[in-house]
Parts: structure tokens; C-alpha cells; sequence
């Protein structure tokens, strides 16, 4: 095919950013699969990411769907850290001397395809260059809590590999949207397989010198916002600080994905509160918002309530053992004590600002610990977990790309959990190994 020139797009243009020396760098590698003919099939070998399988309801699902599925490396079980850390780095050793996962002959760089329903989305996943945040070329906008960040180098040290890609959001790169287009357009994909969500994967290897190097030209300059994955790029920074230059630690696995062509879906993570009673969460609520019963309704129905409500301001909506309720029109001198005023406006107006620095805080007084508060993606997941424990549901509304884009921009962090961008890459596609490095 024809390669177009480089195009500078917008992540290139008026606003500050990397130069070319230090902008996305995105190298080929080896990557380690499963091989079809020993696993009972692809889709199910495959997870969804470590933080979003329900545990342990789904964890047990995902373990009994195959005897090798990947959960059983990005999520072992075991009584300790140090053993599940061990087991995963054992189980992935046994199952590539038993041939069930095997090494691409050739580095390369992988166009990655989901198709869910008429949603769309492609990108390419390869081995990303690490950066210091000063050069301003991955773009976080959450905090991390050290403890997930910990757990997650741990087993990359133990296992010496990245067992699942995290999502990135770059724009308008011309070159490597033609490659990809083309791509999947004319060639046979390495695997076909569709989950039982009803997703379709798709992945393809980009091998040729000239394609390769003509991604990188094109991403050579560009800035990348950060998806999904904060809490592994925190470990992919942790182990490369931890080791020597010039090792295959100054890398990390990524799918890159142009929101200018696939925009990605944004939605909320929801907060269920595990010891606090929905009656007790709703009398401490009252002096402070608008509290408003759904009597009858159905969840679907309850979530457009709380959409409709959060056009105008803060809303949050609550779940339990006595029903749904919205919150909303909160108390502006409340908010002007809690709310800390030395941040930009677009992050004093954040849902997750006010629930966490007003409600959390200061009316229910919940610490945000892993006993205390559970952060469940899925609206339904959340209000069973909450009916399960006797606890209360936080239902949220998501957050607009282009607010965290702006927020990521000045260098201003949103409360963690705070987005939930997708499709998600599926976890067990393709892995990077860094003995093969």
C-alpha cells in the first residue's frame, strides 16, 4: 500500500507537548499467545482486565470456563502475595513448556480489532517506550493507591512479564490509521474470536519493516492519554526505576487506540459501600442534597433519572435494600467548605470530586480502603454486591473524554475510579514476555 506522510494533528499542534525525541515510541516484540489447538477455544482463555472481574463470583466463572484461562496468571489464587505471586510465575513457565502458549516467530506490532454490535473500535498494541511525566507524553488523570500498584509490579517481577495491555487515546495519526485500516481491510487475522459478552475480536501481526517504522514516524511527537491502566503504568514506572537502563523494563505492553476515528465509550464506576446501611446513608445525606425516592422503577429507568438530573449539577444515585434514590442539588455553602478551592472548576464540578471530598468524607465519614469501598463498573454488579452485604450502592454518571482530556492536560488528577473508558482490550490475546525481548 501507499504510506501518507506524517501529519502533525492536534496532540502535535497549539498546546504544549512532547517534541519528537520524546513522543510515543512504539517498539515491536515477540508476542506470546495461546495456541488454538490446545486450549478449548480462544474466547474462552480470555479475561477482562484484573480490576474489572468481579470477584469472587467471576473470577470462579472465568476459572472453570477453561483450565487455562488467563485469570489464572493476571489473578492467582493463593493465601499470600508472595504465593499468588509465585504460582502465576509458575503456571505461565508450565504452560509454555506444555506448548499451550507459544512465541511469535517475529517482533511485531499487533492491529487489534473489537466489534460490539455497531461499535467499532481498532488500534494497535506494541511495546511502549516508558517516559518521566515531565516530557508530558502519557497523560494520566487519576490518582493510584500504592497498595494495587505494589501487587501488580510484584507479579510482573515474578511472572517477568506484561500479562495484559493497558489503553491508551492518541488523535488524527493519519499514517497509522491507513496502515491499520488496511490492514484489517486485506489481510487474514492471526485469530477470530467473539466472547461471551458478543464482542468479536480480531488481531493481526504488522511485521514489515517499512509499516513499522512508518507508526512510529507517525506517532513520533504525539501525546497519549491514559484510558484504562493507571495502576499498571504506575508499576511499568516502578520496575523500570527499579532496574538498570537499557532493559526490556523501560517498556511496557499498550494498545493505542485514535479517538479521532474510534471514539472510545465513557462510562462511570460506581462505589458500593459495603458497611454502610442504605437508611443510615440516606438520613446522613438529607441535611446536604436533594434526596428523592424512585419508587417502582427499574434500574434502566432510575439511571436516565440520574442522567437527566446530572445535566444540571452533582448526582449521584443510591441503591439498597429499601430501593432507589436520586441525590441531587447539593448544598453550594457545603460544597464551597468541603470542596478544596485551589483546583480548576472543571475538577470542583466533578460527581467523584463531590463524593468523595463531601459524602465520603465528611457526611458518612467512609475511609477509602478495599474493606470500606468496592469500585464495581457494571451498574447491576454494584447493586447486587450492595444487597449482598447490606451496604449502599453509589451509582455515578460518566464524565465527558473531552473534560478528562483538559484535566490531564494541566496536570490535574481526578479521584481515582473516577472514568471507566472502552472497549476494553480483552486479556489473553497477547502477551509480553520480556525473555523474549
Amino acid at each position: 500500500m501507499s504510506i501518507p506522510g506524517p501529519h502533525p494533528g492536534p496532540d502535535s499542534g497549539p498546546h504544549p507537548g512532547p517534541d519528537h525525541e520524546q513522543g510515543l515510541r512504539l517498539t515491536p516484540f515477540r508476542g506470546l499467545r495461546y495456541v488454538a489447538a490446545r486450549v478449548g477455544s480462544l474466547a474462552a482463555v480470555t479475561s477482562p482486565p484484573y480490576d474489572v472481574v468481579v470477584r469472587p463470583d467471576g473470577q470462579r466463572h472465568l476459572e472453570t470456563a477453561d483450565p487455562y484461562n488467563v485469570v489464572r496468571l493476571i489473578l492467582p489464587d493463593a493465601e499470600t502475595p508472595e504465593a499468588r505471586h509465585g504460582k502465576a510465575a509458575r503456571t505461565l513457565a508450565e504452560w509454555r513448556d506444555k506448548g499451550v502458549l507459544a512465541a511469535d516467530r517475529d517482533p511485531a506490532l499487533y492491529v487489534y480489532e473489537q466489534r460490539d454490535g455497531d461499535h467499532l473500535q481498532r488500534g494497535v498494541i506494541g511495546a511502549l517506550r516508558l517516559t518521566p511525566p515531565e516530557d508530558g507524553v502519557v497523560l494520566p488523570h487519576e490518582d493510584v493507591m500504592p497498595g494495587p500498584v505494589a501487587d501488580r509490579a510484584a507479579l510482573m517481577r515474578a511472572t517477568r512479564a506484561n500479562l495484559e495491555p493497558l489503553l491508551l487515546a492518541y488523535r488524527d495519526g493519519d499514517v497509522t490509521a491507513a496502515l491499520i485500516e488496511h490492514t484489517a481491510g486485506t489481510r487474514e487475522p492471526l485469530l477470530d474470536t467473539t466472547t461471551e459478552d458478543g464482542v468479536a475480536h480480531r488481531l493481526w501481526s504488522l511485521t514489515d519493516p517499512t509499516e513499522v517504522a512508518a507508526i512510529g514516524a507517525d506517532l513520533a511527537g504525539r501525546q497519549a492519554l491514559i484510558a484504562d491502566g493507571h495502576h499498571r503504568w504506575a508499576t511499568y514506572r516502578r520496575l523500570q526505576a527499579g532496574h538498570p537502563p537499557g532493559t526490556g523494563w523501560d517498556y511496557g505492553l499498550v494498545l493505542l487506540v485514535d479517538t479521532s476515528r474510534h471514539p472510545l465509550r465513557v462510562r462511570a464506576i460506581h462505589r458500593v459501600l459495603q458497611r454502610l446501611p442504605l437508611d443510615r446513608a440516606l438520613k446522613a445525606a438529607r441535611p446536604f442534597f436533594r434526596v428523592r425516592e424512585l419508587p417502582g422503577h427499574p434500574l434502566d429507568t432510575a439511571l436516565g433519572a440520574l442522567a437527566g438530573a446530572a445535566d444540571a449539577g452533582n448526582a449521584f444515585l443510591l441503591a439498597g435494600d429499601s430501593g432507589l434514590y436520586l441525590l441531587d442539588r447539593p448544598d453550594p455553602g457545603a460544597l464551597d467548605r468541603c470542596v478544596p478551592a485551589d483546583r480548576p472548576a472543571q475538577w470542583r464540578r466533578l460527581d467523584a470530586t463531590v463524593l468523595h471530598t463531601l459524602l465520603l468524607d465528611q457526611v458518612w465519614r467512609i475511609p477509602d480502603s478495599p474493606d470500606d469501598i468496592r469500585y464495581i463498573h457494571a451498574a447491576d454488579d454494584a447493586v447486587e454486591q450492595a444487597l449482598r452485604h447490606g451496604g449502599t450502592a453509589v451509582l455515578m454518571h460518566p464524565v465527558r473524554e473531552h473534560v478528562v482530556r483538559d484535566l490531564a492536560r494541566q496536570g490535574v488528577m481526578m479521584p481515582r475510579k473516577s472514568t471507566s473508558f472502552g472497549p476494553k482490550p480483552a486479556s489473553g490475546l497477547v502477551m509480553r514476555s520480556l525473555d523474549l525481548d
